[in-house]
């Protein structure tokens, strides 16, 4: 699975590198260092007024928050992986 995280300007002062730093806690956590690849990613082109845009293979999520993140990580991540 590859997991790319927007660090584009807007997403970037919307919280970026605290989902980033989110992303890379819950992988650990999970033991899933040989299973998801996380990767930084320009403007992906769905930009929201709140949150940070990430992509998960070809599925493309606005809006994740620092709120959000664990309900964002188990239903588009943990249950793609039959992890839940």
């Amino acid at each position: 699975m590859i997991i790319q995280i927007c660090v584009g300007s807007s997403c970037h002062l919307k919280g970026s590198p605290e989902i980033v730093e989110l992303l890379q806690k819950a992988v650990e956590e999970h033991h899933l260092e040989n299973d998801i690849t996380l990767t930084g990613s320009f403007c992906i082109g769905k930009c929201n007024r709140l949150g940070v845009t990430v992509q998960v293979d070809d599925d493309i999520h606005v809006g994740v928050t620092k709120e959000n993140f664990k309900e964002f990580f188990s239903q588009h991540v943990l249950s793609k992986l039959g992890k839940v």
